[in-house]
């Protein structure tokens, strides 16, 4: 077990905010190995669990068109909209499960009467991929291939959670992967202007546990706050430039809606300029109206860090990864997954 300050009586809450971290904590059993006093909280790490009800009910809209092929990563299936799901719309070819987003590209070429629509979802960690290949298409003129985006910026939404009166949050394991592409120095607002601890680690357990502990030690005031990077085999100063500047490229910064929260100013990546015209969002001039439905999933409780999942009623009784309420209970990223699949009784 991790000694901490016997003395130390006052709840330590530690937020992740990466998706891998999420399930390699779960996977690891370190919670148990933690006092009962520390808690670790998974936030809005999980890209398919922050996506929008608005953004599902448009792309099932577009399957009204019988010329239209959606190209999506196979977690979206099942993420439901305000009113049902991709799974649910489903037929033998309206809906391809792809892998990467060039095979978007080996779709459409393969289908070049169809209109093929890749729904583009992830963080700055997919961001650059999904940047690149849209270069490719502008540049070699694959005509009949678009791109729905909902992608999301990792540090408008830690803002949005640190400012909020009620966060509870004593300190941060920053997401490893963004980190890898935008590089450590995109984090150290966490601590310079909020004066939270805050560290950048990898995945496995030992890196985990060694982030948890500088952590500890941090909030318990054994040594001072400060921003650490203990990932630097993968995480650079500065991150990957050529990464960034596909980013810078193509994409220009906007508006991001984001499940159960609504919406964060500039936490969205969308098309800039002339790649504008590959716009799916565009072509189909797709509202961004947020619709609100009674639900009794509380996905925006567990994202937000101010619930674990097993304090929501549904968990492991209504909500299962075979009947899931909500998107983090879909995606194996997800908390509400993770807790799920690898051992409620450590939670």
């Amino acid at each position: 077990m991790m000694k901490t300050n016997q003395e130390y009586k006052k709840t330590i809450r530690i937020m992740e905010v990466c998706g891998t971290h999420t399930q390699a904590i779960a996977k690891s059993g370190i919670r148990s190995m933690l006092p009962k006093h520390v808690e670790l909280l998974s936030g809005p790490g999980c890209p398919v669990c922050v996506t929008g009800e608005a953004y599902i009910d448009a792309a099932i809209r577009l399957l009204d068109d019988d010329n239209v092929i959606l190209a999506t990563f196979g977690d979206m299936l099942k993420v439901r909209g305000a009113f049902s799901s991709l799974s649910e719309k489903k037929g033998k070819d309206n809906i391809i499960t792809v892998y990467s987003p060039e095979d978007a590209i080996a779709l459409a070429q393969k289908k070049p009467n169809k209109t093929v629509v890749f729904l583009a979802v992830g963080f700055e960690t997919t961001a650059p991929i999904i940047a690149a290949t849209i270069k490719n298409v502008y540049e070699n003129g694959v005509e009949n291939l678009f791109f729905f985006t909902a992608l999301k910026r990792m540090e408008p939404i830690l803002r949005f959670i640190l400012e909020d009166e009620g966060n509870q949050i004593d300190g941060l394991i920053c997401p490893g992967h963004v980190a890898s592409v935008l590089g450590g120095e995109a984090f150290r607002f966490v601590t310079e202007e909020f004066h939270l601890p805050a560290v950048i680690c990898g995945f496995e357990a030992e890196d985990m546990k060694m982030g948890i502990y500088s952590l500890l030690d941090q909030i318990q005031g054994k040594s001072p706050v400060s921003f650490l990077n203990l990932y630097k085999p993968c995480v650079s100063h500065i991150g990957n430039k050529l990464a960034k500047e596909y980013m810078n490229e193509v994409y220009q910064i906007e508006d991001g809606y984001w499940r159960g929260i609504g919406k964060v100013s500039n936490s969205g990546l969308g098309l800039r300029g002339k790649y504008q015209r590959l716009d799916a969002k565009k072509k189909y001039l797709f509202s961004e109206e947020i619709i609100s439905k009674p639900s009794a999933c509380q996905c925006r409780e567990i994202i937000l860090g101010r619930k674990a999942p097993y304090e929501c009623k549904q968990f492991g009784v209504d909500c299962t990864p075979e009947t899931p309420l909500g998107p983090c209970m879909i995606s194996s990223e997800g908390a509400c997954a993770a807790h799920y699949r690898y051992g409620r009784g450590n939670l």
